[in-house]
C-alpha cells in the first residue's frame, strides 16, 4: 500500500527540522528530481549515511507516485517543521 502524503509529512519535517535543505533528500524533495530512480538514489545515500529519519523517510517515498513525489517537493509546509 502506498503512503499517502499526510502520512509522510511529519517524516519529512523531521528531517527538515535537522538539514534545511532536506539532507539525503535533497534532490528529490528541493529540487524535485521524483522519478522512481531518484528516489531509490536518496535512500542509497540516507542508508550509506546512515541517516535514520532520512532512512524512514525514503522508505516511504519510494513507493509513492510521481505525482505523490511532486506534491511532497512543492509542499509549503516542509520548511515549517515545529512552527
Amino acid at each position: 500500500m502506498k503512503p499517502t502524503v499526510p502520512e509522510v509529512l511529519p517524516l519529512m519535517q523531521t528531517v527538515y527540522a535537522r538539514n534545511a535543505v532536506g539532507c539525503c533528500l535533497h534532490i528529490l524533495l528541493d529540487d524535485g528530481n521524483i522519478k522512481n530512480h531518484h528516489a531509490e538514489f536518496c535512500l542509497k545515500q540516507a542508508r550509506e549515511l546512515a541517516h535514520a529519519d532520512c532512512i524512514a523517510l525514503a522508505e516511504k517515498i519510494v513507493l509513492m507516485s510521481q505525482s505523490q513525489r511532486w506534491k511532497l517537493s512543492h509542499h509549503r509546509e516542509k520548511r515549517h517543521a515545529g512552527n
